[in-house]
């Protein structure tokens, strides 16, 4: 790609919908949807015949469906699911973090015009559980991100309204499915950058990219180190103009914490580049590193044995997730419950008691 060739987006307000299940869809004014019903009154195979042949409108709302609590609803996304997968897998998945401030949004923005102006088609998810708390706005996600939100091509989706992080990425993996299916050839996930989100992230993605700061310093001192140990490439944020200087001496000292670190993988030593996300430099040599990295992976097995682990995974964490849900309406334990983690909490009943109490009465 040449930096010189992606054109602006065009001009004009956005379009923005709320459907009769709560899903807000913005879309620009030359692609405004046309109403169909609501996913959960359309049969699976018509919801899977749309949305294969890239009618955003039905995505959207099938993305709702797969959100969805009620027990009839989530069983028809799993049909839906399933019937989609064979149009699934062939997208570049990365997943992008940093700590708040470092330009994320800027730099998704910015690098998801760039690969719609070569042809691209992306994706924008996000995991935030933080949002459960905060109780951010649902277009927060989209008017970060103004270029894409206005681009014909790109799709922006903001994290589930409520849940936990498990919640969350599991809502995130089956819409990044259905993206998949609907043509999307890249899904970028963000994560918030703090908790455990940057490891979820990186276990639904084939790449993992760190956003950091120019001026390393006391900021590497902080760094988890879990974090490197993810990363499949750290970027230099903000790294033109006065922050020259300091963006290469950070990224002299990344590169010198990352050389003590176990490799992910024989085929693949993380790279530390230079960008700015707000003055779209070094986006394209950034990209061309990600499909590198593919290539290599591709070329040992390692990127297809990747997804295969990750599937497995999806399906233990999902079925904990299931587990739990039952659990907690087993008329069985129940009523014992509440009670038994108030003894907990306050120190008359210990954990591996109320735990055989509970497995106890379910027969376990």
């Amino acid at each position: 790609m040449s930096t010189s060739s992606f054109a602006p987006p065009t001009a004009g307000l956005a379009h923005v919908s709320v459907d009769a299940a709560g899903d807000v869809s913005m879309t620009p004014p030359e692609a405004k949807p046309t109403p169909v019903h609501a996913a959960r009154d359309v049969p699976v195979e018509e919801l899977a015949a749309r949305i294969v042949a890239g009618d955003r409108s039905t995505l959207a709302r099938a993305i709702t469906l797969v959100e969805s609590r009620k027990p009839e609803h989530q069983a028809k996304a799993r049909l839906l699911v399933q019937a989609l997968l064979p149009h699934t897998g062939r997208a570049h998945r990365v997943g992008i973090t940093g700590v708040p401030g470092v330009g994320k949004s800027t730099t998704i923005d910015q690098l998801g015009a760039n690969l719609t102006a070569a042809g691209h088609k992306v994706a924008v998810l996000a995991v935030d559980p933080s949002s459960t708390r905060t109780g951010g706005s649902i277009l927060g996600d989209k008017t970060r991100m103004a270029r894409l939100a206005v681009d014909r091509n790109a799709f922006i989706r903001p994290s589930p309204s409520s849940g936990t992080l498990g919640g969350v990425a599991a809502k995130t993996r089956e819409t990044m499915l259905l993206c998949e299916a609907a043509g999307f050839d890249v899904i970028l996930v963000e994560t918030v950058g703090v908790g455990q989100s940057e490891t979820t992230v990186a276990g639904m993605v084939d790449f993992f990219l760190v956003l950091m700061l120019p001026g390393a310093g006391d900021e590497l001192q902080g760094i988890k180190k879990g974090v490197l140990e993810i990363a499949d490439m750290i970027a230099v944020n903000k790294s033109d103009g006065d922050n020259a200087v300091r963006a290469r001496q950070a990224a002299s000292e990344y590169r010198a914490a990352l050389n003590i670190m176990a490799a992910k993988s024989a085929a693949w030593t993380p790279p530390v580049v230079l960008i700015s996300g707000l003055a779209n430099q070094g986006l394209d040599a950034m990209w061309e590193q990600v499909e590198t990295h593919r290539t290599k992976l591709e070329a040992t097995g390692e990127h297809a044995e990747r997804r295969r682990v990750q599937q497995v995974a999806w399906m233990w964490s999902m079925l904990e997730e299931r587990v739990m849900q039952a659990l907690r309406h087993d008329t069985r334990v129940a009523g014992r419950l509440t009670s038994l983690e108030a003894g907990v909490r306050d120190g008359t009943v210990s954990a591996s008691l109320a735990v055989d109490e509970i497995a106890g009465a379910l027969g376990i």
